[in-house]
């Protein structure tokens, strides 16, 4: 336990270490601040003066791998498990209880491991693969997609350093030093140093599998590629500029496209467990054992793993997006980490129809599960010197352009892109039984909506629906769009969980592909559909009478049929027009027209996601999530307690261990909250956010979050962590901007 030092070249790097700090404050990692000055004092062979600071972690530290193992596999063997080493995996068939998994022994022959004609079957009821760099094959012999894929990364060992020998006479060890905008870390090695680069350029490798030739072998050098980084040590520890290199190694990492590993079920498979794509070797280990038997024994962690789980990526993936996007997360390792942070990378790959035209008017995007979204609208006539890619931790130069967008929708109409919704169609005679079993709402009657939840063994919340009842045994269900894979296991799973066990039958089909969605939401929003909507009296074709709040129709808009639906996710009169996605471009130029007239204005993501925080409306992914009960997050009113469903038992078992609460901030004029900042009491520490942003209602900061409940009521004074900052927060009411819902349920 060295300790761990994040040096900042920037201002900007400083800022994130800002928001890491006030991350690490809610989970109890202890860090200190340090000037250049209180670096140099410490740390004499390390260079400061041109930095801004650093963050010191001082518990942490690093491990030989190799002495972890060892050390697990022999308390393994003192509780009865069996390690056998040097058998390959040829084949694995599940039964329908359990797996049988084919294993062929190898063995040494002109010094390599090859196959022998030695076979076993082992049965097993669980499966966990862990096979690192083999992930591809792997993948294959399961009959599933994975973008596990490694890359090159290459390291340095120094011979002793004397400057370094001599300040170890009578000093401790220095941390782990992290020079992030140089784009490495460096620790002590027996009196001489390791250089860890993550440079750009380094490719994938072993797209399909790995050579059999190839065990724990090493690739050739390519110190050329890690020059800068090398000579960026030497500026940073000059000492290290006169001694030799004792070691160098190019070997192979495995990655995702995100960096974090795939931890949980595989998709579509049963008791079949994937722990793959460790980037970071074995510092996830530990964690990664204790909650994968967790899942295996209780069904669910008691954290949130979705960030982790396998199903965030779909089967529109392929080889080539997974060893492009792994080649840029390793290059990303240490670049500046925004919160608004987009990647380039296999960009545009999906893409609605109307893509060209949102480019066409300005549109900046972002991707959800690969789809590309408008994150706002920038000016079409923007000045060469507007930056459109430059992030910040403050706010960066798209926050104009958002207000504007949200202030729209609040005092006129703007039109929202939604394609990346998820959406399922589930229908057939036990389609009805099903769902009242797997939701915990009340189902809506015919041609009506409701929010629900599905939920986790655990109570806690497993995915958010809106469910359209379209007929008295069919439905359609809309979720996020970042969890289609996601959700489309978890409900193909269930339902044949519920028809194995007697239910009827249950169709479930993933039709995302096959409908655009476009929301219009704002006072006028009426005003533009009534101009294109086709019905016999236009009039009332869209007023309560006939097209009342939280119902659906089936209308047309020109020659466009669309199922429209009565809800806005930003607390203004509006519709979702779901509508076929062939005619999508055919849509959008009747809804720009129609809308001329009326002021419509293109919207994005952002300003969307400040306006639902102002009406409190939890998202899955920041409030709602596997860790948390309905009951928790404020949802008691979609929760009808008097039938039973899945998880009901354990939620009312659970009770309530923190509440989901809105605040409105006095903080900084130059920045908002992104949704991960400590919440304080006084000197106590009491929750955190779990969403931030702008309210353009109260001219004022907005997050939302979770406390403890006795720091939950409506008035409680609280302080909010931004940057190195307490700054005045206050819990408000739920749905802070029109309570009443005065404004969604508004006829005309």
């Amino acid at each position: 336990m060295v300790g761990n030092l994040r040096m900042a070249q920037t201002d900007a790097r400083m800022d994130e270490y800002m928001l890491y700090a006030s991350t690490a404050e809610t989970v109890g990692i202890p860090f200190e601040w340090m000037t250049p000055d209180q670096i140099r004092e410490r740390w004499p062979l390390v260079r400061t003066e041109d930095l801004k600071g650093a963050i010191y972690h001082p518990t942490d530290g690093y491990i030989n791998p190799a002495d972890v193992t060892m050390a697990m596999a022999k308390g393994a063997r003192q509780r009865g498990v069996a390690i056998e080493r040097k058998w390959q995996v040829d084949g694995y068939e599940w039964t329908g209880s359990e797996w049988r998994v084919t294993c062929t022994k190898m063995v040494e022959k002109g010094g390599n491991l090859v196959a022998s004609e030695e076979q076993v079957v082992v049965t097993a009821e669980h499966v966990v693969t862990a096979t690192g760099n083999h992930a591809q094959r792997t993948a294959r012999l399961l009959g599933i997609k994975s973008p596990a894929i490694p890359v090159e990364h290459q390291f340095i060992v120094t011979e002793p350093d004397p400057a370094l020998v001599e300040w170890r006479k009578s000093n401790p060890e220095h941390p782990v030093l992290r020079d992030a905008d140089a784009k490495w870390y460096v620790r002590e090695e027996r009196g001489g140093w390791i250089l860890g680069p993550y440079e750009h350029g380094a490719p994938a490798r072993f797209l399909y599998e790995v050579p059999e030739t190839f065990r724990a072998d090493l690739f050739p050098l390519d110190l050329e590629r890690i020059e800068e980084e090398y000579m960026s040590m030497i500026h940073r520890i000059p000492s290290s500029e006169t001694v030799g290199l004792k070691d160098d190694y190019n070997g192979p990492i495995c990655y995702t496209p995100d960096g974090n590993p795939l931890v949980g079920p595989a998709p579509g498979l049963r008791n079949m467990w994937l722990a793959e794509g460790f980037s970071f070797g074995i510092t996830a280990a530990g964690g990664t054992g204790y909650y994968l038997a967790q899942l295996m024994v209780e069904g669910e962690a008691e954290i949130d793993m979705g960030s982790l789980d396998p199903r965030r990526y779909g089967n529109w993936m392929t080889t080539e997006y997974g060893a492009r996007k792994n080649e840029e997360a390793y290059a990303h390792v240490y670049i500046l980490h925004h919160p608004d942070e987009e990647r380039e990378a296999c960009r545009p790959l999906r893409t609605a129809p109307a893509y060209d035209r949102q480019k066409a008017a300005g549109a900046q995007f972002g991707q959800v599960n690969g789809w590309e979204r408008p994150n706002y609208y920038g000016p079409e006539d923007a000045p060469e010197s507007f930056d459109h890619d430059a992030r910040s931790f403050r706010r960066g130069g798209w926050w104009e352009y958002a207000k504007a967008e949200a202030e729209a929708i609040r005092t006129g109409v703007g039109l929202i892109d939604a394609t990346a919704f998820t959406k399922h169609l589930l229908r057939g005679p036990g389609a009805t039984a099903f769902l009242d079993h797997f939701t915990c709402n009340k189902l809506p009657k015919v041609g009506r909506i409701n929010l629900t939840y599905a939920l986790t063994s655990h109570g806690t919340t497993r995915t958010e629906y809106t469910i359209v009842r379209l007929k008295e045994n069919e439905y359609y269900l809309v979720s996020a769009g970042a969890w289609t894979a996601y959700d489309a296991d978890f409900l193909m799973k269930s339902a044949e969980d519920f028809m194995a066990a007697g239910g009827g039958h249950v169709d479930i089909h993933d039709v995302t592909t096959q409908w655009g969605v476009f929301a219009i939401a704002g006072p006028k929003s009426r005003d533009v559909l009534r101009e294109i909507v086709k019905d016999a009296d236009p009039d009332t074709a869209l007023g309560n009478k006939r097209f009342p709040w939280l119902s659906m129709r089936e209308i047309e808009l020109g020659m466009c049929p669309v199922r429209a639906i009565r809800v806005a996710y930003t607390g203004e009169l509006g519709w979702e027009l779901h509508h076929p996605i062939e005619m999508q471009n055919y849509l959008w130029d009747q809804l720009m027209a129609a809308g001329a007239p009326h002021g419509l204005k293109l919207v994005g993501a952002r300003a969307q996601n400040w306006l639902r925080q102002e009406k409190s409306y939890r998202a899955f992914g920041t409030e709602l999530g596997r860790d948390a009960t309905p009951l928790e997050a404020g949802l008691d009113r979609f929760v009808d307690l008097s039938k039973e469903f899945h998880g009901k038992e354990r939620m009312v078992a659970t009770g309530v261990r923190f509440k989901c609460v809105t605040v409105l901030i006095d903080g900084p004029n130059d920045a908002d909250p992104w949704g991960r900042e400590a919440l304080y009491a006084g000197d106590t520490k009491v929750g955190r956010l779990t969403s931030g942003g702008y309210s353009v209602h109260f001219g004022k900061q907005i997050g939302m979050g979770y406390v403890a409940p006795e720091h939950a009521g409506v008035g409680t004074k609280l302080k909010l962590r931004m940057f190195r900052g307490l700054h005045d927060a206050e819990v408000v009411e739920d749905s802070p901007y029109d309570p009443q819902n005065a404004a969604i349920r508004v006829d005309g």
